[in-house]
């Protein structure tokens, strides 16, 4: 039997001795047997510091396992909001990586836009320096094609002149008739 069934069995006797007791007429008192109930309250003394044992070891634990729990709650909480910590820098750098990653998308990109300035000024200059030549290369053709065409106007002149003149008479011939 445990201790505490002990403890309660011997209480329930010492009640029942009491409520079997010869009734005192005429008042609330009763007649115990005393060595009886002497000897029941022994028992239960001796039963009792055991008990209290018992329990101060039970508060014991039970403050224990609270406090237990208590740290392992902290614990808990701790990591949780070291955890919330990080997440958040996380979602700082995520964020900060965006911030740099579309700064540097955009001077890329200005950057290339101003390459391509540049290069189609360099292409536009290359373009109108050949413009120059050809066009100077072009007038020499045309001045070239012009002095041929002269030439061959002063050819036909020439041979116009050769042709479509009579070549004079000669005096020792007699003239036609």
């Amino acid at each position: 039997m445990e201790p505490t069934q002990d403890v309660q069995v011997k209480l329930d006797e010492i009640v029942a001795m009491v409520e079997s007791a010869r009734a005192m007429p005429m008042s609330a008192s009763c007649v115990v047997n005393r060595a009886d109930l002497l000897a029941q309250l022994d028992e239960l003394k001796e039963l009792l510091p055991g008990e209290f044992r018992q329990a101060r070891y039970l508060l014991q634990d039970r403050d224990e396992v609270v406090a237990e729990g208590r740290r392992e709650a902290e614990r808990i909480i701790e990591e949780a909001e070291q955890e919330r910590l990080r997440l958040i820098d996380e979602t700082d750098v995520v964020r900060d990586a965006r911030v740099e990653a579309a700064r540097i998308v955009g001077s890329a990109s200005e950057e290339a836009t101003g390459m391509r300035r540049e290069v189609d000024d360099y292409v536009d200059t290359k373009l109108a320096n050949f413009e120059v030549v050809l066009t100077r290369t072009l007038g020499a053709v045309e001045r070239g094609r012009d002095k041929l065409r002269g030439r061959r106007e002063h050819d036909e002149l020439d041979d116009m002149d050769e042709a479509d003149m009579d070549p004079l008479p000669d005096l020792d011939e007699p003239a036609p008739r």
